[in-house]
């Protein structure tokens, strides 16, 4: 099959190295670091651009909010040759340390979705390709920015798993106050097991990628810390994603020259940077 049933993509709109975010927004923002950008499609959350990092064609597309359409965009993109992901995006800060505008580098997912539970046992993890990693990191650290990495809380709900702390008291942030008993101490279970930050997709991406044979990673900013409340730090937010955009871009292009130097090596190792 070549037109794909929601994206509306055929062969030739896609390029194997593939950088995604949530808001349809933001992909022209992204669009705006590489050369060339066009746009290619636009159906309903997604909307997809091409352009070229050093000559290479890199595909941006945004996958909406949640594992539901962030699956439905990475089946849809692989099936028309997509291989490479990296997802920049936004979440709240859970660990110690961290502070708004700091970037933390997924090295895999608490897989607390919906959607990756229907393709695969509650078992299997979610984890990011060890390359694509290395590359953000090696981006990150260029950059002499603040950034952390580890483990991400991926989550469904964003009211339901969100907390807001007032007067040092837990409380709910979904409608008339509703929270279960299972669901008072989530948080702090998440920051007891060393997870550095919450959001939506990671899970999704890193479990359908691993399963299809396809590589994946992701850097989110701390837009919030959780549970949610007031802090002292003022942050330019548009100022701070830019600076996360590229650095994500930055990582995709040392992927594609890391890719270069392999050859036909299965797995990429440091030692062929000679």
């Amino acid at each position: 099959m070549s037109k794909q049933f929601i994206t509306g993509l055929e062969h030739g709109q896609v390029s194997e190295y593939v950088i995604l975010c949530g808001e349809p927004e933001r992909v022209p923002k992204i669009s705006s670091f590489v050369e060339d950008p066009e746009e290619v499609r636009k159906a309903r959350e997604f909307n997809i651009h091409r352009g070229l990092i050093g000559g290479t064609s890199v595909t941006i597309a945004s996958t909406g909010i949640g594992g539901p359409s962030t699956a439905i965009l990475v089946e849809e993109l692989a099936n028309l040759g997509a291989k490479t992901f990296v997802r920049i995006g936004t979440s709240g800060g859970i660990a110690d340390g961290l502070e708004k505008g700091d970037f933390v580098i997924a090295s895999g997912a608490v897989r607390l979705d919906g959607t990756s539970k229907s393709y695969t046992w509650t078992e299997y993890p979610a984890f990011a390709s060890y390359d694509v990693v290395a590359a953000l990191v090696d981006s990150a650290t260029r950059a002499k920015g603040r950034f952390d990495v580890g483990v991400c809380l991926s989550v469904d709900g964003f009211y339901s798993e969100n907390k807001a702390l007032t007067d040092g008291v837990i409380s709910p942030m979904s409608q008339s106050g509703y929270m279960p008993s299972f669901m008072v101490d989530r948080l702090g279970d998440a920051k007891m097991m060393k997870v550095k930050n919450i959001e939506m997709e990671n899970s999704t991406i890193f479990t359908l990628c691993s399963l299809l044979g396809l590589r994946a990673g992701a850097i989110c900013t701390i837009s919030d810390i959780v549970p949610w409340q007031p802090t002292e730090k003022a942050i330019d937010f548009e100022q701070n994603m830019s600076d996360c955009i590229r650095v994500g871009v930055d990582a995709m292009r040392t992927l594609i020259a890391w890719d270069a130097a392999k050859g036909n090596a299965e797995h990429w190792c440091p030692s062929y940077l000679g």
